[in-house]
């Protein structure tokens, strides 16, 4: 799949068939995630893969959006290290932009997945850290849930050249 394509055609994905997903799959989009850029390269994310039905099961009591996650086979939880940033507060670019990378790694694969916020929410970031064990310098920016997309989405127009300033506003 050309980048650009998969730029325009990547879809959120709440609906997911049985199949599991493979280590190797995971490792590729992991890899992918660890591609993103960060500010000063420090690179401050952690990511937790999570396999376990009984921890997947338990998302939806701390987060009122996660309820897809009951039939996905796999999530990933990424996290920024207070420890490892160079510049204060930028762990959220850059975890951000591990997860954009996470996203396309996934429909690069063919398979799906969708970008439940945890962070800014206090609830959401107390049960991530709760149920997955977090150190406190941890801070739990998005939970992904992936598996294979039982659900297609058309390619709806987001384009707005009303958005697009040149020079100024």
């Amino acid at each position: 799949m050309e980048a650009i394509e998969a730029l325009l055609t990547r879809r959120s994905i709440r609906k997911f068939t049985d199949q599991p997903v493979t280590d190797e799959h995971v490792d590729t989009i992991l890899k992918a995630a660890m591609y993103a850029p960060s500010a000063g390269n420090t690179q401050p994310w952690h990511f937790v893969v999570v396999r376990d039905r009984e921890l997947l099961d338990m998302v939806p009591e701390f987060h009122p959006y996660a309820r897809m996650i009951l039939q996905s086979p796999v999530a990933i939880l990424v996290c920024g290290d207070r420890d490892l940033q160079k510049f204060d507060g930028f762990w959220i670019q850059d975890c951000s932009a591990a997860t954009e990378n996470l996203l396309l790694a996934v429909h690069g694969l063919g398979l799906g997945a969708v970008w439940l916020g945890v962070h800014p929410r206090p609830e959401r970031i107390e049960g991530a850290r709760k149920l997955f064990d977090l150190p406190d310098n941890i801070l739990p920016l998005s939970l992904i849930p992936i598996g294979y997309p039982d659900e297609s989405k058309p390619d709806p127009e987001r384009f707005k050249p009303e958005r697009v300033h040149l020079n100024k506003w």
